[in-house]
């Protein structure tokens, strides 16, 4: 079995776990961050979806993304915050859109991990502009928001 098993012309399958976990590095991350790469659409498509699991205390960030954001979360409980506006608790189920160049962050709460699916379009071949690191004055400042 090979990592995506061509079907037929018009569809792919790519298998569970075919992608190497790689260690979300330092420049665009604060505390361990595990990120499972899915899949990157070939041309003229332009989505890329990831898998990406936080520990406790660990969060993106400041970013924003040229054609917004859509986050999954399918384990844990977290916090996401646009710049200016509350911090928001994110439990498993939520969908959350970021809008196109707004500045947010994204993560894990101090105290329990989380987990969420991404789905980004490149623009340009990018699909992310990462900035600097969200301090632990802002990630801890309360209160959060509850919807």
């Amino acid at each position: 079995m090979t990592d995506t098993d061509l079907t037929n012309d018009d569809m792919q399958v790519h298998r569970a776990g075919a992608s190497k976990a790689i260690t979300g590095p330092a420049e665009w991350f604060t505390g361990r961050v595990r990120i499972d790469r899915i899949f990157t659409a070939p041309a003229p498509a332009r989505v890329g979806v990831a898998v990406v699991n936080f520990e406790p205390g660990a969060r993106t960030n400041w970013h924003t993304h040229p054609l917004g954001q859509a986050l999954l979360v399918t384990d844990g409980v977290g916090w996401t915050q646009c710049e200016g506006g509350p911090k928001t608790e994110i439990r498993s189920g939520d969908l959350i859109w970021c809008n196109c160049g707004r500045r947010h962050w994204h993560g894990a709460t101090d105290t329990t991990a989380m987990q969420h699916v991404a789905i980004n379009e490149f623009l340009d071949g990018k699909p992310v502009d990462w900035l600097e690191p969200v301090t632990d004055e802002v990630y801890l400042a309360g209160p959060v928001k509850k919807d």
